[in-house]
Order: C-alpha cells, then sequence, then structure tokens
C-alpha cells in the first residue's frame, strides 16, 4: 500500500508556514485546538460562496487574531461592515470571550489557488457537470493564468456508477517530492445525489526568476589584473 502525506505537512518549516500560530501547554492547548477547530467549521459552513481559500489563527495572552484569505472580500465584508462584526462577536463567543481581530486579504488571482479550484470543481459536480469537462476546464484555465503545471484528481461513484473509481488528468509539471518546488494542494468535496466525491488538487506555481549562481559567491570576474608581473618570455 501507498504511504500518503498532506502536501502542506510536508512542506511545513520548508516553504509553508502553520495555520495556527500559538503555543500552549497541558489542558490548555486542548481547549485552543477545539476552539481553533470550531472557528474553522464556523467560517466554513459561514463563508461558503465567499471564495474562502484560507484561514490563518494567532492568539497572543487573550486576544485572537483571525486572518482570511479570500477572493470575494466584498462578500465577507458586507455593508458598513455589518458582517464582520457579527462573524467578530460568534468567535469571541467561541473563544470564551476573548478579544477578536478579524484580517481579511484578498486574493489577486483566485484561478491560481488550489483550494479555491478543488471548490470550484465540486460545485460543478454538485450541480451535474460532467467531470471530465470540469477538470479539463479548470486544467486549462489555471495554465493560462500561468502556471508551470496542474494536476486533478476525482475519486467518488463519478458519473452515478455503481462501483467507486477514481480519475486524474494532469499537465505540465508537478514533482510532489521536490521540497522547493512552490507547490499548493487543496481538497473539497462534493454532496452529489450518489454520495461523496472527493476532490485535490496539485498547483506548481512559477518560482521567481533568479539568476544561475556560479558558485564564487560575489567575486567579479578575473579579467586582467594589473598588479600582476608580467610572463616570462
Amino acid at each position: 500500500m501507498g504511504q500518503k502525506v498532506n502536501p502542506i505537512a510536508f512542506r511545513l518549516a520548508v516553504s509553508k508556514d502553520w495555520r495556527s500560530k500559538w503555543y500552549a501547554a497541558g489542558k490548555d492547548f486542548t481547549i485552543k485546538l477545539h476552539e481553533d477547530l470550531s472557528i474553522r467549521s464556523y467560517l466554513r459552513n459561514k463563508l461558503q460562496n465567499a471564495g474562502l481559500a484560507k484561514v490563518v489563527i494567532e492568539r497572543a495572552w487573550n486576544s485572537v487574531r483571525v486572518t482570511l484569505h479570500t477572493s470575494r472580500p466584498g462578500l465577507i465584508i458586507g455593508r458598513q461592515g455589518k458582517e464582520i462584526e457579527i462573524m467578530t462577536h460568534d468567535i469571541s463567543k467561541l473563544c470564551q470571550g476573548a478579544q477578536v481581530k478579524l484580517d481579511i486579504l484578498e486574493i489577486r488571482k483566485p484561478e491560481l489557488d488550489a483550494q479555491l479550484i478543488a471548490e470550484q470543481v465540486a460545485i460543478q459536480l454538485e450541480r451535474r457537470i460532467a467531470f471530465r469537462r470540469a477538470m479539463k476546464r479548470a486544467i486549462q484555465t489555471a495554465m493560462e493564468f500561468g502556471a508551470d503545471g496542474v494536476r486533478l484528481r476525482v475519486s467518488g461513484r463519478l458519473g452515478g456508477t455503481d462501483i467507486a473509481r477514481a480519475e486524474s488528468y494532469r499537465e505540465g509539471k508537478v514533482p510532489l517530492q521536490t521540497l522547493r518546488v512552490p507547490l499548493e494542494y487543496g481538497f473539497a468535496e462534493a454532496r452529489t445525489l450518489y454520495g461523496v466525491i472527493g476532490v485535490k488538487c496539485w498547483i506548481n506555481k512559477k518560482e521567481e526568476d533568479a539568476k544561475p549562481s556560479s558558485g564564487r559567491g560575489d567575486r567579479p570576474p578575473r579579467g586582467d589584473r594589473p598588479d600582476r608581473r608580467p610572463a616570462r618570455s
């Protein structure tokens, strides 16, 4: 059997960062862990159509800071910021009255976010769109927006068949074992009439153009040095 690890956990402290940033010991750890789970569950249910890609939770003493990475910040803010006030109040209740601050970061290119792509494919599967068509369209869009490689995998009762199976499509380079590659991973579930269909997405974003190093550091080229002695004849 193949042994698989979450691509985000596999790259922690190398190219990825933790999504919960705090420290606790003993029973306090258990309490805060369940608070984080309840916060994420609450935001996932409330912001289903807001393009929520990632939630980062930070704690310091009696304050909680929640950062929402979304492609539709207007839906989260609401008119005159009323939605933020409601969510802040609800999250404060979940955190036993702690002071809560909500930050919203906009995702400029949602077509290159793995989590948003997986959720978009899941939504299309729930609307009874053919899974092959939805996957190929998502891959084509991501490649047009500059991705270096995309891989999509769906598993379940595809097309309403009696026997569950898995199918995947890939385009470009998606090296899963190379840690220096800027790889993103997303997972979503499509709840159809035939059952739950899982959608996984891997995206290889292009690295920033870096000049190849010659191994000599920042030394200038040797050239002709005036302080050298003339060669003997």
